[in-house]
């Protein structure tokens, strides 16, 4: 059983006390077992010490929305509003992808994420070819909820790639549910993933509603992006998206709902009493024009809100302490300043994170028993050092280029800076390999 110890750190605990301590935190197995002052006498030798010079020592971020198969479509598709991004360029892509490149994109975002201190994701990826995704992951340690998108309706500018029907949808999302749930040691899970309410027939939302309360997966969309869309979903249904998606069944707790800009306070309500979980992707909001978010509005009624970077080719980068900042001086924008304090979007960028997959008693906070995913911030950076609040410090001036050290269920994924066990060049140079051939495949 490997042991390893976190030292000289100040560890902002995340739990229901917010306890920031001054020491270290010990790891045995894979999970915390004490932190603080005295956790260092906790073991009489450890595997690895990690000294954190003084660091900050939070919870492994939990991004809960993004596409890790968009990765290579960095730059491809920018200055679009929504449903021309996709049309235009993100599903010619998807439907281009082969095996080889989704291999090389999920390796290039989990580098990407790990690096920035994201330690767990859900993702949405495309409609094919999904086991490769998670075969990639399992090499790379990062902790995932993955999906295998799901699109039937004879919606415009779907390639038929992208399309199958309903039934071979679901049964597909299935299948991968019994192969990889619960694969590598627990950090892989499946979630279902219908893409939108334009893009899936009701009875794929029906069935899809009926297949999670069956087996207890979460059920991963996106909902109320644009007002566009929101427009085509009361056309063709007569109602609000979140009302529709309430009608055919997926209203529950188990529903993660990316976005959620366009919804009034009757939707907002109906999103409290269900409990439906809002998946929030700052940046992607204001590059693809689509709107700002009512956060502010939303906690208020008690929805849980969390934090994503949603995909490379809308944003265009998975970084969650910008996702962080952002998300607070909207909201400061939106309601005025300590709207939305940065000890909130720490929380959300944590707590609600791991209470929206589902795995709140795993992680999420730094407390004994839990799994150790685990980030060190360097305080030592001109733009950080004199921060007297850590929360501030963390949310307003630091960066993910500050992340010193990471680690997913006690295994080191970054040390110093750097990856442990990845070569940088390589996933580098087959993903720009691969970018060329998607691009090519796609007609660009």
């Amino acid at each position: 059983m490997a042991t390893l110890l976190l030292r000289h750190a100040t560890v902002l605990t995340m739990n229901d006390a917010l306890d920031v301590v001054e020491g270290a935190v010990a790891i045995d197995d894979g999970r915390i077992v004490a932190v603080g002052p005295d956790a260092e006498a906790a073991r009489s030798r450890f595997d690895r010490v990690v000294d954190a010079g003084g660091g900050l020592v939070i919870p492994g971020f939990v991004q809960t929305h993004v596409h890790l198969c968009q990765t290579l479509f960095r730059g491809y598709a920018d200055d679009l509003t929504l449903l021309e991004w996709l049309r235009r360029r993100v599903w010619p892509m998807e439907a281009a992808h082969t095996e080889a490149s989704l291999r090389a994109a999920t390796r290039l975002a989990a580098a990407e994420l790990l690096l920035g201190g994201t330690t767990s994701v859900l993702t949405m990826e495309t409609v094919h070819d999904t086991d490769a995704v998670l075969d990639a992951l399992a090499g790379t340690g990062l902790r995932a909820t993955v999906g295998k998108c799901m699109m039937d309706a004879p919606a415009e500018g779907v390639p038929d790639r992208l399309r199958e029907p309903a039934a071979t949808a679901l049964e597909g999302s299935l299948a991968l549910r019994k192969r990889w749930d619960g694969a590598a040691g627990g950090r892989l899970r499946v979630a279902l993933a219908p893409r939108f309410a334009v893009s899936c027939t009701r009875e794929l939302l029906e069935a899809t509603g009926a297949a999670a309360a069956a087996t207890g997966a979460l059920v991963h969309t996106h909902a109320s992006e644009s007002a566009q869309e929101v427009d085509l979903v009361r056309r063709q249904t007569g109602l609000g998206n979140m009302a529709y998606l309430a009608e055919v069944g997926l209203a529950s707790p188990r529903l993660c709902a990316a976005h959620c800009i366009w919804v009034d306070d009757a939707e907002q309500a109906l999103m409290a009493e269900r409990d439906v979980r809002v998946l929030h992707c700052p940046s992607s909001n204001l590059k693809l024009g689509s709107g700002l978010a009512p956060i502010t509005e939303l906690r208020a009624r008690g929805v849980t809100v969390s934090l994503g970077a949603d995909g490379a080719a809308c944003n265009n980068r998975l970084d969650m302490f910008d996702e962080m900042r952002l998300a607070a001086l909207l909201q400061a924008a939106r309601r005025g300043p300590g709207a939305l304090p940065a000890r909130d979007v720490l929380w959300m960028a944590t707590r609600s994170g791991a209470l929206t997959l589902g795995l709140e008693d795993a992680i999420g906070s730094i407390e004994p028993g839990k799994r150790a995913d685990l980030v060190v911030v360097d305080r030592t950076r001109p733009h950080v050092v004199g921060a007297p609040d850590p929360y501030s410090a963390l949310v307003y001036a630091a960066r993910a280029s500050d992340v010193r050290t990471v680690a997913v269920d006690g295994v080191l994924r970054v040390d110093e800076g750097r990856l442990v066990d990845v070569d940088p060049e390589e996933v580098g140079a087959a993903a720009r390999r691969e970018a060329r051939a998607l691009a090519a495949r796609a007609g660009w």
